[in-house]
């Protein structure tokens, strides 16, 4: 039982860890001290919210899995925090590419949004992830019902699918970084469309 109480805490260390080192590394740079931002840090800031965005979206869909491949239940009481995280990363990448790149311009994010097809789709998958947010926590799931709660949330295989895309039509060149998720995301939904089937070729067979 002891150890159980540092779980939760030492997972939201561990996730919280990126957002440190990028604070660090501004400090760096506004100290006039060499760092990992290069020549242009608002274009590294940005790709480094994404990237840590994306990657935490894939790892809460990895929770369900891990927990069955291990048969650690535990890992299941992370999952909503996980996927706080994941919301918390993509508000600050929109918000480095709202404020330092566009100024908080309102009229260049329309823009945006209307004529670059990975700020639609990087965009539509922050709407959707608002919900989510919003319905993470133990009094929402009283007040929609277990079941009512489940089909809303989901939504995060179609968010991440659309995290996935956004960063394809990002990257510039032939990068392994979309490819590596791509391909993270499609074991996650094979691994689901394989156990959701199993019943119900098991209950036509019977």
């Amino acid at each position: 039982m002891s150890s159980d109480r540092w779980i939760k805490p030492a997972f939201f260390a561990g996730f919280s860890i990126p957002f440190v080192y990028l604070l660090w590394q501004w400090g760096l740079l506004f100290t006039g001290q060499p760092g990992s931002l290069g020549a242009n840090p608002i274009e590294a800031t940005n790709r480094f919210l994404g990237d840590t965005a994306l990657r935490v979206l894939l790892i809460t869909l990895a929770v369900t899995p891990l927990r069955d491949l291990t048969g650690w239940i535990k890992l299941t009481r992370l999952r909503r925090m996980i996927g706080l995280f994941a919301f918390f990363y993509v508000s600050l990448h929109l918000t480095s590419y709202f404020g330092m790149d566009l100024l908080f311009s309102v009229k260049a994010l329309l823009k945006d949004i209307t004529k670059r097809t990975y700020i639609t789709l990087g965009m539509t998958a922050f709407v959707l992830l608002i919900p989510l947010a919003l319905t993470s926590t133990n009094g929402m799931i009283r007040r929609l019902g277990p079941k009512r709660w489940n089909q809303l949330h989901k939504l995060i295989y179609l968010i991440a699918a659309l995290g996935v895309l956004h960063h394809f039509f990002m990257v510039k060149g032939n990068q392994p970084e979309p490819w590596v998720h791509l391909g993270i995301l499609v074991i996650l939904l094979g691994w689901r469309l394989a156990k959701w089937s199993k019943p119900r070729f098991a209950r036509r067979a019977a």
